[in-house]
């Protein structure tokens, strides 16, 4: 809660005349006084009092308790819009917002739910955490037809990934003109391991009115036509860099014949802070893995607030930082356009996938390590047919 700061006015002292002096003894203006009493009380009654345009939400979610919760900007890079504490499963807040806009309610267990907020919006949020997709929120057209998609959603027994896809498709085809439509673009298309951007810009392409100018829309437009520079099969570029010890590392030598797992991320960032803690159960179990290594690279313009983080996270495998941020020379490169994100590279430079889940890492590493183990057979066979040549 803010507080608000307030200037307190007060009337000229009264001036008592010295024995003897011929002067008058003076009392405040009675107007003056009646007007500064009467400022005094406006601003203290509207204070804390929301205004008429704000945007109000209200929420029940049963079993959320006292926890504190976010909201952020749908592109992730943006700053945090609000934060929310509840008390026995309920809050509210009053948000300054004066345009539509796609914001994500964010859990403290890393489960995330969209919010679409207008001016002078009453939004309402009931549930229960056990369920969070199952969320009711009403308050304009946006909540309700998101609320009647997952809906729709949960009716399935088990979906597959490819029939949550399609529902998704059916609903940005039939709503082209819809703020949910980018939302699903970017939860079921954008997001994935190895986007597809052909379909991506099919999508994009169906939609209308003033959502192609939303500022998300047109940044995923860019991503589009750059992605061709990093997509799945194209080389990491060298790059040479230095770890929070300032020592210089490479690909082509600190990682050699090494799987990369590349993860750009910053200490401002609560969902990076939140991956860390998947990074930190791979590297625990891996970090003797001669096949495969993990490097944090870090959009900080505060060394010593990332020095800091890399402490308290406990975060021991290889770091760097670029205090140039989103201007960082690999960054651009990479085409990197929003945090958290990672990249898997091959030993021999190639990208492989984007943004692997935990189970996919854990796949990917057993697959590495099967990899590894006939790699070593063949090796042992080559030896022994030499060594029955060379008798």
């Amino acid at each position: 809660m803010r507080m608000l700061g307030i200037s307190f006015f007060y009337p000229q002292k009264t001036v008592l005349s010295q024995p003897n002096s011929s002067k008058q003894m003076k009392y405040p203006n009675y107007h003056q006084l009646l007007l500064v009493c009467t400022v005094l009380w406006a601003t203290l009654a509207s204070c804390g009092k929301p205004q008429s345009n704000d945007v109000v939400i209200d929420g029940y979610i049963k079993g959320v308790g006292n926890d504190t919760l976010y909201l952020y900007g749908i592109d992730r890079m943006y700053d945090r819009i609000d934060t929310l504490f509840a008390q026995n499963d309920r809050f509210t807040a009053h948000l300054k917002i004066d345009t539509l806009t796609t914001a994500l309610l964010l859990f403290n267990h890393g489960t995330e739910y969209p919010l679409f907020l207008d001016k002078a919006n009453k939004i309402t949020i009931k549930g229960d955490i056990a369920s969070p997709a199952a969320l009711q929120v009403s308050g304009n057209d946006y909540n309700r037809d998101m609320t009647l998609f997952n809906s729709d959603l949960g009716s399935l027994t088990r979906p597959s990934e490819e029939v949550l896809t399609e529902r998704a498709d059916t609903f940005i085809t039939t709503h082209p003109s819809s703020l949910v439509s980018a939302y699903l673009i970017n939860k079921y298309f954008v997001q994935q391991p190895q986007p597809d951007y052909a379909k991506i810009k099919k999508l994009t392409e169906q939609l209308t009115g003033t959502l192609k100018d939303r500022p998300y829309l047109l940044n995923l437009t860019k991503r589009i036509d750059g992605a061709e520079t990093a997509e799945k099969g194209k080389s990491l570029p060298f790059f040479r860099l230095r770890n929070a010890k300032g020592e210089d590392i490479t690909r082509t030598t600190t990682f050699k014949d090494k799987y990369l797992l590349l993860h750009f991320w910053a200490s401002w960032d609560t969902l990076s802070r939140a991956d860390n803690a998947m990074y930190r159960r791979i590297y625990k179990k891996e970090k003797k893995n001669k096949n495969f290594a993990l490097l944090g690279f870090a959009l900080d313009a505060d060394k010593k607030q990332w020095l800091h983080t890399l402490k308290t996270d406990t975060l021991q495998w290889e770091q760097t930082c670029d205090p140039a941020g989103w201007s960082a020379e690999l960054v651009k490169q990479l085409f990197i356009q929003q945090l958290p994100t990672s990249l898997l590279i091959t030993p021999n430079g190639r990208i492989e996938a984007y943004n692997m889940d935990e189970q996919a890492i854990k796949e990917k590493l057993i697959a590495i390590d099967k990899e590894a183990k006939e790699k070593e057979r063949l090796e042992k066979e080559r030896k022994r047919r030499e060594r029955r040549r060379n008798r």
